[in-house]
């Protein structure tokens, strides 16, 4: 089959599908909560390396990938002036970020994790709190 064909029958596939050539090409379970565009583009990019690179250097280059991402902590940089909204029972908390610190509360934080400390009553890290961490 070539390129072309293979792509048009993962069009058609729905998500059980494509999570079931996930495992099948990645050799591993897809991600979870992988979204169908997601999953659809992931195995397309698989198709098309091996076509022009042949099946082990896609093998060589997912490995790398994957070792390469593992772990790392995806920043965010705010500017000033950013505002950071947050529910947390019931209440929205609006945190407005400074050249140094942050603003809530009326008062200036050196950190999201001590507002989200001062806000939850636990140790919670700041970033991860306001979203901007997964």
């Amino acid at each position: 089959m070539n390129v072309t064909d293979s792509l048009a029958e993962l069009a058609a596939l729905d998500r059980v599908g494509l999570v079931e050539r996930w495992a099948v090409v990645f050799n591993h379970p897809a991600p979870r909560h992988a979204q169908v565009g997601l999953l659809r583009g992931a195995l397309a990019w698989r198709l098309q390396m091996e076509a022009i690179a042949g099946a082990g250097r896609a093998d060589r280059l997912v490995r790398s990938l994957r070792h390469s991402t593992a772990g790392a902590a995806h920043t965010v940089t705010l500017s000033p002036g950013t505002r950071l909204l947050r529910e947390w029972q019931g209440q929205t908390h609006h945190v407005t970020v400074l050249s140094s610190g942050f603003e809530y509360a009326g008062r200036t934080w050196r950190s999201l994790t001590a507002i989200s400390r001062e806000i939850t009553g636990t140790a919670w890290s700041g970033p991860l709190f306001f979203g901007l961490r997964s």
